[in-house]
């Protein structure tokens, strides 16, 4: 019997040290369960590319366009951005 895992599938827009390490400006993501944007960052983001960990606390959310606090759970076809500190003149 096939097991049908309920999937979101978030859409992750890069900026700054995120888009320059990706290169690229948005990934899409499968997730199996619900979880919050720090997890995300933690779980995916930075345990698939670890020298992004400095910038794992430092980092802000955006979801759908609103700041949001690292708890934030994440919903089906939720678009997220993740911003760290930009420096520049």
């Amino acid at each position: 019997m096939k097991e049908n895992k309920h999937k979101i599938t978030v859409i992750v827009k890069l900026f700054a040290i995120y888009q320059e390490t990706y290169q690229k400006e948005e990934i899409t993501l499968k997730l199996e369960k619900e979880i919050t944007v720090k997890q995300l960052l933690q779980d995916f983001i930075v345990k698939e590319k670890p020298e992004l960990k400095p910038w794992e606390n430092i980092t802000r959310f955006a979801v759908n366009l609103q700041f949001v606090e690292p708890n934030f759970i994440l919903n089906d076809q939720d678009e997220i951005a993740l911003i760290p500190p930009v420096s520049g003149g």
